[in-house]
């Protein structure tokens, strides 16, 4: 079985979602033990495309997903998962918040990190897949991100400064243990389960005000340093863009990784290989939602980067055939259709 650190989250979730699809079952790390979401509690994720299995990869017939309570700054926790599941692969995607006190999340972050390692090589597990983020590129001037472009030392936020240090750690366990280790520079990410808004990108907000028959438009700032946008009181800015790939098609990407045999490199971006400004986001709301009025800022954003990139993902779509499955109006009309369908999870 696959065990997801964080797989009762947002992107943990559509990881499992993606795994299920492949026939892969898995294990949901939770510190927090709660029911599984309703879309692994369904027999499919709806969508566009028919799930197929990367070629020689293991599959069950009718593979499913139990929960585990895991704290994985706990070595005995992670231990203790598999003591009940025949664990096979990893994808850890719990996460620590970095707020109000720094250092903790510091040291609670890394001591998951080699907690979860130091299992896998218990567990003689083939390969484990680790959560980093499109903000390590912070600080690179280029209209395309790539996984060989050397990254700046300095982070202008602890995120992308933690992730850079993940990266760092895996890369070193793997060379020096044989552990096959992956990291995945992730996108901006939207989608059911995840947060109305984003201090990021305008799209989750754009959706969740058309529903709600509001306009959308919010105060607040850009936070964490990471490529994107800000929001101003009017809304979100209408030429600002960034590199957004919808739940599903980031849980499968991440599935797909995790699976797919012969990956030739450690380090791959999770996104949809695009630029999708705010302005696009709200013409597509219009288009799902006859009536809405979606309100931006005209132009773009005071700490907007001179120039939006997105990331190259063209290492995943070659090494797993991945490509999205949704284009923006799919999305848009899918989150639609979840939300109006009153999911709690």
């Amino acid at each position: 079985m696959i065990l997801v650190t964080g797989g009762l989250g947002f992107i943990g979730a559509h990881t499992a979602r993606g795994l299920l699809d492949l026939g892969q079952p898995c294990v949901l790390g939770q510190r927090r033990v709660g029911p599984l979401p309703d879309l692994l509690a369904a027999p499919a994720h709806g969508g566009p495309g028919t799930p197929v299995a990367p070629p020689g990869a293991t599959a069950t017939a009718a593979a499913t997903a139990a929960v585990a309570a895991l704290d994985c700054t706990d070595l005995a926790s992670v231990l203790a998962v598999g003591e009940r599941y025949e664990i096979s692969g990893i994808v850890h995607l719990a996460s620590t918040s970095l707020g109000s006190q720094p250092l903790d999340g510091l040291w609670s972050s890394t001591s998951a990190l080699l907690n979860v390692l130091r299992a896998a090589q218990h567990w003689g597990v083939r390969r484990v897949v680790v959560a980093s983020t499109i903000g390590v590129y912070a600080g690179i001037h280029a209209d395309v991100y790539r996984e060989d472009e050397p990254l700046p030392v300095p982070s202008p936020h602890l995120i992308p400064a933690q992730k850079k240090s993940t990266e760092i750690i895996a890369d070193a366990v793997a060379g020096g243990t044989g552990i096959e280790i992956v990291s995945v520079r992730i996108g901006a990410i939207w989608g059911p389960l995840g947060r109305p808004s984003s201090p990021f990108f305008g799209a989750p907000q754009l959706v969740h005000a058309a529903v709600a028959g509001t306009s959308g438009g919010t105060s607040g700032g850009t936070s964490g340093g990471t490529p994107g946008q800000a929001t101003g009181a009017a809304g979100p800015y209408a030429e600002d863009g960034v590199d957004m790939c919808y739940a599903p098609d980031c849980g499968r990407a991440i599935a797909l990784l995790q699976t797919t045999p012969g990956l030739r490199h450690r380090t791959y971006n999770v996104g949809s290989g695009r630029i999708t400004t705010n302005r696009e986001v709200a013409e597509a709301v219009v288009r799902a939602v006859p009536g809405a009025a979606p309100v931006l800022a005209e132009g773009r954003g005071p700490h907007a980067p001179a120039r939006d990139a997105h990331l190259d993902i063209e290492r995943l779509r070659t090494d797993t055939g991945f490509a999205p499955r949704y284009d923006l109006d799919a999305a848009v009309t899918d989150y639609v259709r979840w939300l109006r369908a009153g999911h709690d999870r």
